[in-house]
């Protein structure tokens, strides 16, 4: 049982790079992406929960990947939380409010001015965990839009002719 069970967080190295067995038909990603995209060129960074202690680790139980933009409003970076996740033995122990608090203490030292990060509206346990444990506030105001792929492609058609 995780309850109690010690664990401690750190930043992710290349060598934390491994598939997700159990998803790996639903992602594009893979492993030479990851090592490509968070530790060659760091578009990204991750922050990983692991049972155990730093002199006898075991495995990673949790995982926080993060970026930074940049807020017009506040004329300050900021950290967009990409992705979140507990291990679900280990939920309800604290290692979510603690991968939350390594990520605060980033935004501290980079000078962020918030932290933001989308979930699923039916994902309701994860919304009262953000609002009621964290005192997160909902951006009801706000609605989230993406291009992907042959979306992104079609964009050339507005490039100015000297770009």
């Amino acid at each position: 049982m995780a309850v109690g069970s010690p664990y401690f967080i750190r930043p992710a190295t290349v060598k934390d790079v491994a598939e997700y067995e159990k998803a790996v038909d639903s992602v594009k990603a893979t492993p030479e992406l990851y090592r490509k995209n968070l530790f060659e060129t760091p578009y990204a960074h991750t922050l990983l929960a692991i049972a155990g202690t730093p002199d006898a680790p075991g495995k990673a139980i949790g995982i926080a990947m993060y970026f930074f933009n940049f807020s017009t409003w506040t004329g300050k970076p900021g950290i967009y939380l990409e992705d979140l996740y507990v291990d679900p033995t280990y939920r309800g122990t604290g290692v979510g409010k603690a991968l939350f608090a390594e990520l605060g203490k980033v935004a501290e030292e980079k000078d962020c001015a918030r932290i933001d990060w989308s979930v699923l509206k039916w994902n309701q346990p994860s919304i009262d965990f953000y609002e009621k444990i964290l005192g997160a506030t909902a951006m009801s105001e706000w609605m989230g839009m993406r291009l992907e792929g042959s979306q992104i492609q079609n964009l050339q058609k507005f490039r100015l002719a000297s770009s």
